[in-house]
């Protein structure tokens, strides 16, 4: 009887946490989606085929969509300031396209040429002033672009990628900040931080111990609370089961990164975001194949749902979340 009672007890656990936890699906169409941001109590995103959009949250019959373009362009990042949306499409050209709030009219105010770019995320710190970072050139230098007096323009800087660095445009989310920080996550063949002081603009690299190696691996999204504690989350997307070394936590800005629940969690990971006024404690997170939840700063992980298809995620408030991805859009609602 000593082995059946901790099973016993285990399945309970599990049963009563599914209990708490329920997805409606908001949105059904034919895209996928890797970025989303919620105003006004919508779900507003971007996706394949040159599509933009809102669901509204609470009434999902009230929806829209339009087309950013007439070529088929993929979309994969959007951020917003207090009067418009922006985004990048992948690939080259880059078209920076900005689109007015009040009556969804948009424009395209920055072109990026290089055949080389792709825009793997785009952040707004506030509402002057936002960053978007591309795969590196041939010559493997930090590629930046800021958004500064409602211009987009180069951002020069020194610091150089390692052969294979680049990043994952995978929810618009290895970009994060805080009143004193930008931080960007790097992936490939090397996984590091790279960290600004907003102040000076001075870029600090620092080195993790995350998954890497491989061109598939390393972290695939991060968020900070503060100015000291962080979490990334990611793996390898070719081995999506595998478990070690892909959720890391940070208490020091950045500087220094401790691997947790190496080994015991639901895999590889796309999208990661702390609960507002959490402190950090309660954090959600989304891969593929899995939605995962914790309560104690990341150390350890509960898989909250096997729902399948999901790359992004975003709090609404503390007890609901957007999730969004292939072909859909869902709330999720939490009973902790």
């Amino acid at each position: 009887m000593k082995k059946v009672f901790p099973i016993l007890f285990s399945f309970l656990g599990i049963f009563s946490f599914s209990q708490q936890v329920s997805l409606e699906t908001i949105l059904n169409d034919k895209i996928s989606i890797r970025a989303l941001e919620v105003y006004d109590n919508k779900v507003w995103y971007t996706g394949t085929d040159s599509k933009f959009g809102f669901v509204d949250v609470y009434n999902p019959q009230n929806q829209k969509q339009i087309k950013l373009s007439e070529k088929k362009l993929q979309f994969r990042t959007l951020a917003q300031d207090k009067n418009s949306f922006y985004t990048i499409n992948i690939e080259s050209p880059a078209e920076f396209f900005k689109i007015d709030k009040k009556d969804l009219t948009s424009e395209i105010i920055f072109r990026d040429t290089v055949k080389t770019a792709f825009y793997d995320a785009l952040h707004f710190v506030n509402n002057e002033l936002a960053y978007t970072f591309s795969d590196a050139d041939k010559d493997n230098h930090l590629k930046l672009a800021v958004f500064k007096n409602g211009k987009w323009s180069n951002f020069k800087n020194n610091i150089s990628l390692n052969e294979g660095e680049a990043a994952f445009a995978a929810s618009n989310t290895n970009i994060a900040s805080s009143k004193k920080y930008l931080w960007i996550a790097t992936g490939g063949k090397a996984s590091r931080i790279l960290r600004m002081n907003l102040k000076n603009e001075n870029i600090e690299v620092f080195n993790t111990p995350f998954v890497q190696g491989e061109s598939s691996q390393g972290m695939y999204s991060i968020d900070f609370y503060d100015d000291k504690f962080g979490v990334a989350v990611g793996g390898d997307y070719t081995k999506q089961a595998d478990n070690i070394n892909n959720i890391a936590t940070t208490n020091d800005g950045g500087k220094t990164w401790q691997v947790e629940a190496s080994g015991k969690n639901a895999g590889y990971t796309t999208c990661v975001k702390i609960k507002p006024g959490s402190k950090g404690k309660e954090i959600i997170s989304v891969g593929d194949q899995h939605i995962s939840y914790s309560s104690d700063f990341g150390k350890t992980w509960k898989k909250i749902s096997d729902e399948k298809g999901f790359f992004v995620c975003q709090w609404i408030d503390g007890n609901t979340i957007v999730f969004a991805g292939k072909d859909k859009i869902s709330v999720m609602k939490l009973k902790l």
